[in-house]
């Protein structure tokens, strides 16, 4: 659309206008023309009578606003952040999830212990080999470090039954071959990166089926299901001392670069938890115990217990994952719940020895 068309009138009017290139047609082009050309009556300013002085003021200030595009008008002062509302403290899992799958592993446990002493070593032996299976299958996804399952698996299961068999002489033999059979087993493979797979496997033999064994050995004993009971007794409550002592008054970091969830108030809570419950144990569970003894052995199972804990992050912090598996819902994997039980395993065991004899 080009300027000649803008404010021309329609009707019939725009019918006597000109054409494009056309000479003036006389008067009535002239008087088309007036029309076209008449100037706007100038209208004098005239003060604002019929307005308050409000009404001025506000136009006053409508009117002092930025004249140009790139001025920016003064923004109103903002009103102070509010603080966020402090929040509860809640626990990293699911603990409907947790506390259902540690009663069912708890029934599984004290059931098999007390009907068929085998039946209890089939279960640890169960443990080891699924134990196993996520270390090594978390060490060949994060490392690429190929550990042979086949050798730790078999020979795993076979220290455990060993260990009850034949004692301590047993667990030590079996611990020996398996670990020989992981460094045949491996040689069917190429050559690069041997010694580092060998090294995490043989690694793996002592962490996993080595302490396990510590718990048939247990067994072995006139009131082996008892001495197991009392391992297992002062485990849980160490770690249930730790847990809430720390949630509910934890403030003072134990160890920030390898569990920064872990305080030293949790520490505290658990040696006291597992000092009592190892005092109880001992006087009423294990014959020719005393409390005393109890007394020393919670310390030591809290000591056990956490430096377990601690170990066991540090290797999941290298891996660079939270657990070691998902297994068991609100809990992790089977080596999430084993962390703990392992290293306290072959403490108990001694502590039993020399408090009470082998039995």
């Amino acid at each position: 659309m080009n300027d000649s068309t803008w404010g021309t009138p329609q009707g019939a009017g725009y019918r006597g206008a000109p054409e494009f290139g056309a000479a003036p047609a006389g008067p009535a082009h002239d008087v088309y023309g007036a029309q076209q050309t008449r100037p706007m009556p100038i209208v004098p300013d005239v003060p604002d009578a019929g307005r308050d002085a409000d009404d001025r003021n506000r136009e006053a200030a409508h009117v002092s606003g930025p004249l140009f595009r790139d001025e920016k008008p003064q923004e109103p002062m903002a009103a102070p952040p509010t603080p966020p509302p402090a929040q509860k403290k809640r626990a990293g899992r699911d603990l409907r999830a947790a506390i259902g799958v540690g009663v069912g592993l708890g029934a599984v446990v004290i059931g098999s212990l007390f009907v068929v002493k085998a039946v209890f070593v089939g279960v640890v032996v169960l443990a080891v080999v699924v134990g196993l299976w996520e270390l090594t299958s978390r060490l060949k996804e994060r490392k690429g470090v190929s550990v042979p399952l086949v050798p730790l698996a078999v020979g795993g299961a076979a220290m455990v039954v060993a260990g009850y068999v034949w004692d301590a002489e047993g667990g030590w033999i079996a611990m020996a071959l398996t670990a020989l059979a992981v460094l045949v087993w491996r040689m069917t493979e190429p050559p690069e990166n041997y010694l580092r797979d060998v090294t995490a496997g043989v690694f793996a033999v002592f962490y996993v089926p080595f302490l396990a064994t510590f718990v048939s050995m247990m067994l072995t004993a006139d009131d082996g299901a008892w001495r197991v009971l009392t391992f297992l007794l002062l485990t849980v409550v160490s770690d249930t001392g730790a847990y809430a002592v720390g949630w509910r008054f934890g403030t003072h970091k134990l160890a920030p670069r390898i569990s920064p969830g872990k305080t030293r108030e949790g520490l505290f809570g658990a040696v006291g938890f597992a000092m009592v419950a190892g005092a109880l144990c001992m006087q009423f569970l294990i014959e020719d115990g005393t409390w005393w003894q109890g007394l020393l052995m919670g310390l030591a199972v809290a000591a056990s217990a956490t430096l377990g804990d601690l170990g066991e992050s540090m290797i999941k912090r290298d891996l660079g994952i939270k657990d070691m598996g998902t297994l068991l819902p609100g809990h992790g994997g089977i080596m999430d719940r084993l962390d703990s039980l392992l290293p306290t395993a072959p403490v108990v065991w001694l502590l039993l020895v020399v408090f009470v004899g082998s039995g």
